[in-house]
């Protein structure tokens, strides 16, 4: 067995940010590395996942994901190499899926890791299109949003890494017409020309519901909303009656200090009997091996791209989770160590 290194950094959160977070509210440390203890291995990390979930993890408040802890590392998705084992199971050089990211080595309990194989995909992908962001696409569309051939289908945040699956998933099965909107005109080409979207906007450019119902002038029956604010608003506009909208992230609000107005159409919800459905990816992970299988075979035929934006180096995890929240990704957002 190869030298463990003395040391490892890791990136601790050390201040709860107020508003929009801030490179003071994080500290890059130096933590010593053992050998793991009985059912644990020790991994390093190759690459980990910045998301927008992490923001509310960050505020001292009650949710489905405990908050970060001050003074600790920071935890998210994470692929690596095992480099000591002292778990039934795992070798040395396996590859393994776990949640101790923010940091170059972690000691991982044997039962939260999972092998993976990186001849099947490239191991990021197991951070994105094969992994958490993928399954919570598959699970909220066809799941959560009851997604049938036929339906019209609009996604907001569509460039990011849940987005852009929703919408290429609804197309592969199917839907009548599929829109996104995303934040640059870079964007909205990648949807169109690359992704295969019907219709794309920037939302910069004008009223969001005023675009939206002229990319979708018959209405829509599926919303899958990454955004909130200004776009759930529109897609209560536009959704026909008994449409369904899968509410799975609210990014525009996650730094407001703020109560947030609600949409101001919500009376719309009675007479078009629509329902509105919040998803965690964490209740549908009975799904798992029918979305590796459905979705490793779209990926295999060419028909489901997915883009990643890679940060290298550790030292650059915060700037690249401050980017995430920006919109400066395309696709999954992933910090190679």
């Amino acid at each position: 067995m190869s030298a463990l290194p003395a040391s490892s950094r890791e990136w601790h959160l050390v201040a709860r940010p107020h508003g929009w977070p801030v490179p003071a509210d994080f500290a890059l440390r130096e933590t010593p590395v053992a050998e793991p203890a009985e059912g644990r291995i020790l991994v390093r990390n190759l690459h980990f996942s910045v998301d927008p979930y992490m923001r509310g993890r960050m505020n001292d408040v009650k949710s489905y994901a405990p908050p970060f802890k001050l003074d600790h590392p920071m935890g998210g998705g994470a692929v690596g190499e095992v480099v000591a084992s002292n778990a039934e199971g795992f070798a040395v050089g396996d590859h393994v899926l776990h949640g101790l990211g923010w940091r170059e080595y972690a000691d991982v309990p044997a039962q939260q890791a999972t092998r993976v194989d990186p001849d099947l995909a490239p191991l990021s992908a197991y951070l994105g299109v094969l992994g958490m962001t993928g399954l919570t696409a598959y699970a909220g569309l066809f799941e959560v949003a009851s997604f049938k051939e036929g339906d019209a289908v609009f996604v907001s945040g569509a460039a990011g890494a849940v987005g852009s699956q929703v919408g290429q998933m609804a197309r592969i099965k199917g839907a009548s017409r599929v829109i996104g909107s995303a934040g640059s005109d870079e964007k909205v080409k990648w949807l169109v020309e690359e992704l295969g979207f019907d219709a794309a906007f920037n939302y910069k450019d004008g009223p969001v519901k005023d675009q939206l119902r002229e990319a979708a002038p018959d209405g829509i029956d599926v919303y899958f909303d990454n955004v909130g604010g200004d776009h759930l608003e529109a897609a209560i506009s536009s959704l026909k009656v008994h449409g369904r909208a899968t509410i799975c992230g609210m990014i525009a609000q996650y730094n407001d200090t703020e109560p947030v107005p609600g949409p101001r159409n919500m009376v719309q919800i009675i007479g078009k009997r629509l329902r509105l459905q919040g998803v965690l990816v964490g209740d549908h992970y009975d799904l798992q091996e029918r979305f590796v299988q459905e979705v490793g075979g779209w990926l295999a035929s060419g028909e489901l791209k997915h883009r990643e934006t890679f940060v290298e180096g550790i030292e650059n995890g915060v700037d690249a989770f401050l980017g995430l929240l920006r919109g400066d990704n395309t696709g999954k957002m992933i910090v190679s160590v």
